[in-house]
């Protein structure tokens, strides 16, 4: 008999993998997949040559996190690249607000009235990563937080919706950089607990930046994969679980897949009924001729280019996905990974992310709405176009079965749900069954390529399995 079997061989599951086998717990992963990787994958999508990120590009939690820091991942070949800028937002009138690795410079971005607003938010938590990211992104948890008063403060602002902070803001260029930084969790900006969203992404640009793995996003589960292997773990794929007989005996089976799956494949009939899945992505990779023609100077330096050029826009496509209607002006988030990595695209060519947010399940084409939306700031954009692969929540579902109706997220964001993840629990990594766990994004901390929720969940494993040899 095994010591633990982990389902799914996305960051978290290999996460929790790792976590087990350190502690000398014998550990299989088994995947359905042919190749390990869920959300954090690199395949050729368009032409030969052109090396694509299906879902995961840019990896803003992932440098920073406490899970990934305390691993030898540069060992077993993660590297991190990082662009001049982590992100630009650019405006109507050819300018753009930045979020760079100075406070100074991203506050000098958003104009004299709002620098040193966006200054004195920033202030209490700039040098203190590591601390609050661990207190933060543990919880819930039965240890206490390293710096209490430190994480009192962060929840006092970041509790509050965002619809609240912006207010602090005059002019709408530091607003709309924010909201961006909110929508990258697909909440409405009226939801509890934005603030801390945008918080939390603009700190980690000035403590690590947003960089992108050397290769694609596919080093990171693959050097968690090297590394499980050199502790005497295994990782199986091409292997579909329908049921847990058809795993091998185990002490603990621990779930990188939606509430809905580990439901079905445990057996644990309507336990997770009341989880909501969220607003979906519709995605294309694009292979292109060269740079994005981009009008803002600073777009084109930068990893991460938001696009949305005021908060009441961002609201607005983020209010009609997440109530059913698909945006005839989306916001987008894109990515730009071979202007710091030539390897992603042929010499002179280059590969390009982009995706905004649509209904759940939504079955329709919005590829003309986000063209016309780069193309407002990058005039001539489609006469770069070498080849497009669209992905709607239908093809990302396919891709990875934790997106179900196309949500990356695995689950929906708004309301309490993005704190209380699957459920109202202080022990949100059980399930019903004493030997079954849930390790993916559906819990807390949530989405995000950093590994969190599977360290989590293997501490909730390993207690039990502790535990139980106490006996």
């Amino acid at each position: 008999m095994l010591d633990v079997v982990v389902v799914g061989a996305g960051p978290n599951g290999l996460t929790a993998a790792v976590e087990l086998a350190r502690r000398d717990f014998d550990v299989e992963v088994f995947e359905a997949k042919e190749t390990v990787g869920g959300g954090a994958r690199t395949e050729e999508l368009t032409l030969p040559g052109f090396r694509h990120d299906p879902c995961s590009a840019v990896h803003p939690l992932g440098i920073g996190s406490p899970a990934f820091g305390n691993m030898p991942l540069g060992r077993y070949g993660l590297e991190w690249l990082h662009p001049e800028l982590p992100m630009a937002h650019p405006f109507d009138d050819g300018t753009a607000a930045v979020l760079s690795r100075s406070v100074a410079e991203t506050a000098a971005s958003f104009g004299p009235r709002d620098a040193g607003v966006y200054r004195r938010l920033m202030a209490p938590y700039l040098g203190r990563w590591d601390v609050l990211a661990k207190d933060f992104m543990s919880l819930p948890l039965s240890a206490l937080p390293r710096d209490p008063l430190g994480l009192a403060r962060f929840g006092a602002v970041g509790l509050q919706p965002y619809s609240w902070l912006m207010r602090r803001f005059g002019d709408d260029r530091a607003r709309a950089l924010m909201a961006g930084l909110v929508a990258h969790v697909i909440a409405p900006l009226g939801s509890v607990a934005t603030s801390g969203v945008g918080m939390l992404f603009a700190l980690a640009a000035h403590e690590n930046g947003w960089p992108l793995p050397r290769g694609g996003s596919q080093a990171i589960p693959d050097a968690l994969t090297r590394y499980l292997k050199d502790l005497g773990g295994a990782v199986h794929t091409g292997f579909e679980v329908k049921r847990l007989d058809d795993l091998p005996p185990a002490r603990a089976y621990v779930f990188d897949t939606s509430p809905t799956a580990v439901a079905r494949i445990a057996g644990l009939g309507r336990a997770y009924e009341n989880f909501r899945y969220g607003a979906a992505a519709f995605k294309i990779d694009y292979a292109l001729d060269g740079p994005v023609p981009w009008t803002a100077a600073e777009a084109r330096r930068a990893g991460t280019v938001q696009i949305g050029p005021s908060s009441g826009e961002i609201a607005t496509a983020l209010r009609q996905a997440t109530t059913g209607t698909a945006p005839d002006t989306p916001f987008l988030i894109t990515a730009q990974p071979s202007l710091v990595d030539p390897s992603r695209a042929p010499e002179g060519r280059h590969v390009f992310w982009a995706y905004g947010h649509v209904p759940h399940g939504w079955d329709g084409d919005l590829t003309d709405a986000v063209e016309r939306q780069i193309e407002r700031f990058a005039p001539g954009f489609r006469d770069r176009v070498l080849a497009r692969a669209v992905a709607g929540p239908a093809e990302l579902a396919a891709r990875n079965a934790n997106y179900v109706g196309g949500d990356i997220a695995c689950g929906s964001a708004a309301g309490l749900q993005l704190l209380f993840r699957p459920g109202i629990s202080l022990f949100p990594y059980r399930t019903r069954h004493p030997s079954v766990f849930l390790c993916s994004s559906a819990a807390w901390p949530g989405p995000g390529v950093h590994g969190m929720s599977g360290h989590n969940a293997a501490k909730a494993v390993w207690r039990a399995l502790r535990k139980a040899d106490a006996r």
